[in-house]
């Protein structure tokens, strides 16, 4: 078993991927900027640390010596995804993280040809965002190969996460976006809402600039995707007014207000085990046909810590060629279902 970082080790989401990596027998090093927080949880698991920021990359480069791979967990990813893929290439470590940012995504896919060189794996998205909705899509698209139209919706039980939330403000100012022809078009905020059934019940949902938006065309090639999220009518409301003052709130002061408003951490054990996830598929193909999968999962965070683990696991034992990796390319259209708690309704 290769040896491996979880950079951001102290964070919520990363604690619950440190128990299921624990469990699976993996010892990995600690890794983050906060020197109390990550040398008090190596003291409690008996683990290494390595304690730096990513200002500079030299330091980052050096800090990852002798490491096979990085798991990262310490978003906002906007700020710290590309310096520490900057020396995973410099490194020849591969590069994992949990992203759900569209322009991450849009960065590492940029980086395939040198990782190719490198002989590492590029892969943003491991966790809840965008392992179901990806592999949804490519199992749509195993359905219907010639689809041409693809709609993700998802129902995220326990409300959104802090990284989700912060991901969310950061995208407030950039406005929605979805793919037209192939491209990707930037929307107002709540460009689009409708109704998804849930064992019977509507559930209202609006679009959202989320991450499949890039990833889902790369997993299958299909030209015309939207992603909506469950939300309630109020809130789509007050976001499509919102975008009458779109411009003021890329704003630094308005966007460090918004994001001082947002609480870290996440729900207790009870609410995880009790909250599940809602994911809906939809494909067309020019002639009309359609095709159409629900899929049930566990609480996102509990979802992220499992696949995260197995794409590691199978990264490390694997080895595949270097270059980028959607979740559906990397582990196949069904890994999903072979997470606890994931199944077709």
């Amino acid at each position: 078993m290769g040896s491996w970082m979880l950079y951001g080790a102290n964070g919520y989401t990363a604690g619950l991927m440190l128990d299921v990596a624990l469990k699976r027998g993996h010892r990995p090093v600690l890794a983050g900027r906060n020197r109390d927080a990550i040398e008090a949880l190596s003291r409690k698991h008996q683990l290494p640390a390595r304690i730096f920021d990513l200002s500079e990359p030299n330091t980052v480069s050096s800090a990852l010596s002798g490491i096979e791979a990085v798991m990262h967990c310490a978003g906002p990813f906007s700020a710290t995804s590309a310096p520490i893929l900057a020396a995973c290439l410099v490194t020849g470590a591969h590069y994992l993280d949990i992203t759900g940012e569209m322009d991450v995504f849009a960065h590492c896919h940029q980086q395939d040809a040198r990782a190719r060189e490198r002989g590492i794996v590029v892969m943003p998205g491991t966790g809840f965002d965008v392992v179901p909705t990806d592999c949804l899509a490519a199992m749509l698209k195993r359905d219907l190969p010639d689809a041409t139209e693809l709609v993700l919706a998802f129902e995220a039980g326990g409300g959104p996460s802090h990284g989700t939330a912060l991901t969310a403000v950061e995208g407030l100012g950039k406005g929605g976006r979805v793919r037209r022809d192939g491209e990707v078009r930037t929307v107002p905020l709540a460009y689009k809402t409708r109704l998804f059934d849930r064992d019977g019940e509507e559930r209202h949902a609006m679009t959202i600039p989320w991450g499949d938006v890039y990833t889902a065309y790369v997993s299958t090639g299909i030209p015309n995707i939207e992603v909506y999220m469950g939300i309630s009518p109020g809130t789509a409301k007050r976001l499509r007014r919102m975008n009458m003052i779109r411009p003021l709130l890329g704003l630094g002061m308005v966007q460090r207000f918004l994001k001082n408003k947002i609480r870290a951490g996440g729900p207790d054990d009870d609410k995880r085990r009790n909250s599940g996830c809602t994911v809906w598929g939809e494909v067309r193909n020019a002639a009309g046909m359609e095709v159409k999968k629900q899929l049930r999962t566990v609480n996102g965070y509990e979802l992220t810590a499992s696949a995260s683990i197995g794409i590691l696991d199978h990264v490390l034992a694997s080895r595949p060629p270097g270059g980028f990796y959607t979740a559906s390319q990397m582990m196949g259209a069904d890994y999903i279902l072979s997470l606890p708690g994931s199944q077709l309704v």
